[in-house]
């Protein structure tokens, strides 16, 4: 039986280094708790594989298994050169147009008209992730002047970004369509929303998902970061994707960013994954940077729900190490007393209702009676994502029904679940709840547990009742 001794919850993206049963399954038992099937890159085939896969291993392991998918969402790119690629000098004149033409030193496609309308005279371009900046000098029907800020050489097809604009462009292109329709058909667990600016973009995807899946929006825009709190308002999880965002946003700015995102996030009961970049030495290197593993640490002490690997476990020749690695970094983090004194000092807001009411409770009795563990018996997961945004130092064991609920919740911090039988009597849910406790390594004789549940059972957001039990 496999145990996570961590509270926080590991997301690899699987690819041509980890996309087969037998590294698939290597990953799981190291750490793995929630796989990234990433839609920018492979067939819808490669990915129902790697579905049926994270089935098979939900059966050997009788623990649910989470499955993430992210769109490619728009991708904007100049055309291509003549000779592939040109050399840039500082201060050096350059136009961008709709003209379907290769490219020479005087000017290049943009193949993006709606792009060329958000522009004026002093708007920035940046090409190549950064590596290029261009300012706008001047601008007419069919196209932009420009002139090189910095950058040395600018090749094919690169991509551009264009900070401080929101763009008339919709955040699902039609492949994305295609590939939610698909991934819902495999039964992933949650959509990822690649290129989120406003509220109104998620708004867009719930409606193509109508609740068969979770949405995660990622905040990779500046424009998605001023909008936070509509997005998460209307979102079920968020994903800061700190490298296409630290490419809009100066660098200095992307720690604070990070930290204010994570905890509005968390104030708001709903999962946050810290993204890109964590371990990317380990792509070619055996051990990640001194640096890097400060950088996990921090997404932790931040109160994240999880971290990400991305090309580490996708295309990187260690996967494992990279898994192996942030799981212990993970622990290390946790067992610190500065990280319990953190997350104590910083408890949301008590909402205005018996249920949260009573999750608040069972957090500070465990705490107080040194509970082994709090268990909530919940329908839609609610009890337990309230139960998490209050950061316990003991797991949270949740007893469902529902499947998808016990899929869900697998990225939420701190949250173990098991799938069990429907039950109608408070007295049986106590038995059951000691059984599984015991069962799977959670609980012993001896210790005791803080049990939550709604009565009427299967109704949602009805807790209200809080028990302790002792484990005989």
């Amino acid at each position: 039986m496999i145990r996570r001794y961590r509270q926080t919850k590991i997301v690899a993206t699987l690819g041509p280094a980890s996309g087969d049963p037998v590294m698939m399954r290597k990953l799981f038992e190291t750490g793995v708790d929630v796989f990234r099937l990433n839609f920018s890159h492979g067939s819808h085939e490669d990915h129902a594989k790697n579905v049926q896969t994270a089935r098979d291993l939900e059966k050997e392991f009788g623990r649910p298994v989470c499955l993430l998918a992210d769109m490619q969402g728009p991708k904007l790119r100049i055309g291509k050169f003549k000779n592939d690629s040109i050399s840039l000098t500082e201060g050096m004149a350059f136009r961008f147009d709709l003209e379907d033409a290769l490219g020479d030193e005087t000017r290049v496609q943009l193949p993006h008209p709606e792009v060329l309308e958000a522009m004026e005279p002093g708007s920035e371009i940046l090409l190549d992730d950064g590596k290029v900046r261009v300012e706008v000098t001047g601008k007419d029907a069919k196209g932009l002047d420009a002139k090189i800020i910095s950058g040395s050489k600018l090749s094919n097809n690169k991509g551009f970004n264009i900070p401080g604009v929101i763009l008339p462009i919709e955040a699902l292109t039609e492949k994305d369509k295609i590939d939610l329709e698909a991934a819902i058909g495999m039964g992933v667990d949650w959509i990822a929303q690649s290129f989120v600016q406003r509220a109104e973009d998620v708004v867009q995807a719930q409606g193509l998902i109508k609740g068969r899946a979770a949405l995660i929006a990622k905040i990779e825009k500046p424009s998605a970061v001023e909008f936070i709190d509509e997005i998460i308002e209307v979102v079920d999880g968020i994903m800061l994707a700190r490298g296409d965002l630290g490419v809009e946003i100066p660098p200095e700015q992307v720690p604070a960013v990070q930290k204010r995102v994570v905890r509005r996030v968390r104030h708001a009961g709903k999962p946050v994954i810290v993204a890109t970049q964590m371990l990317e030495s380990m792509v070619d290197n055996a051990r990640p940077t001194r640096a890097e593993a400060s950088d996990v640490a921090t997404a932790v002490y931040d109160g994240a729900d999880a971290v990400m690997l991305s090309a580490e476990t996708a295309v990187g020749q260690y996967p494992i190490e990279a898994v192996s690695i942030m799981n212990r970094i993970c622990e290390t983090t946790e067992s610190d007393r500065n990280y319990r004194r953190i997350m104590n000092s910083d408890h949301p807001e008590t909402e205005n209702n018996a249920s949260d009411a009573i999750t608040v409770a069972a957090t500070y009795i465990a705490k107080d009676i040194q509970a082994a563990v709090i268990v909530n018996y919940t329908t839609t997961g609610s009890t337990t994502l309230r139960t998490v945004r209050q950061r316990p130092n003991v797991p949270i064991l949740c007893l469902t029904q529902e499947p998808r609920t016990a899929r869900r919740l697998i990225l939420s911090f701190g949250v173990r679940t098991v799938e069990v039988d429907n039950i109608n009597r408070f007295r049986d849910a106590v038995k059951m709840a000691v059984r599984v406790a015991k069962d799977r390594g959670y609980a012993q004789a001896g210790d005791k547990i803080v049990l939550t549940a709604g009565v009427p059972f299967g109704v949602s957001g009805t807790t209200n009742i809080l028990r302790i039990a002792d484990i005989e």
